[in-house]
């Protein structure tokens, strides 16, 4: 099995949460849960937090104005999501506010942008979304939103570089998820790429 063959069994995050990114609604519902992994979080309270967020009904931009303050820290005190609960809070609706205001939605975002590079600024003008979250966010979305077209994270780049594969854009997700769950815990016995690690190999 190739290195790429290899890396395409990782499931994304999005797939994970059972999204499928050519629907505009579960676009935004990805856009929520990335909003929820960019906080130095453990993946798995973000996945869970996110679904709490579904259970609720809490999907759509208006869902969550009309949730207001206390009933969203309530949602996100009940995944886990308890060390950044009031601010993150707060940043939703302030997003969710400058989203419908300036677009209408988040499709509406992406076709106002006029480049990738326009896409990236636009997203990065919400509060509390920086380039980690924008990444983490446009990086699952190639192939699928015309402009989605980041530059992948050097936490990729590195992982790449480990296994020996060129092609980083078409795997960052798959890389990303590596280098977490694998790389930094030191499963490396575990590591579906293990015999194309190069760090591997000079032990």
């Amino acid at each position: 099995m190739s290195v790429e063959a290899a890396l395409s069994e990782l499931r994304s995050y999005s797939e994970e949460l059972g999204l499928d990114l050519t629907k505009p609604e579960d676009r935004f519902k990805w856009f929520l849960a990335s909003i929820l992994f960019a906080k130095r979080i453990s993946a798995e309270i973000a996945k869970r937090t996110y679904r709490r967020f579904e259970e609720e009904g809490l999907t759509t931009p208006k869902r969550i104005l009309e949730a207001g303050w206390d009933r969203l820290v309530q949602v996100l005190d009940s995944g886990g999501y308890v060390r950044y609960d009031f601010s993150t809070a707060s940043n939703l609706l302030k997003i969710m506010e400058e989203l419908i205001e300036k677009y209408g939605d988040l499709e509406g975002l992406h076709r106002d942008a006029s480049s990738p590079v326009d896409l990236e600024r636009r997203l990065q003008e919400f509060r509390g979304l920086g380039p980690v979250g924008v990444n983490i966010f446009l990086r699952e979305l190639r192939g699928k939103w015309e402009k989605a077209k980041p530059r992948p994270s050097r936490m990729a780049v590195e992982t790449a570089r480990r296994v020996g594969l060129r092609n980083v854009e078409h795997h960052e997700s798959a890389l990303v998820r590596l280098n977490l769950e694998y790389c930094k815990k030191r499963r490396c016995g575990e590591c579906p790429v293990r015999e194309y690690c190069k760090e591997r190999l000079r032990r």
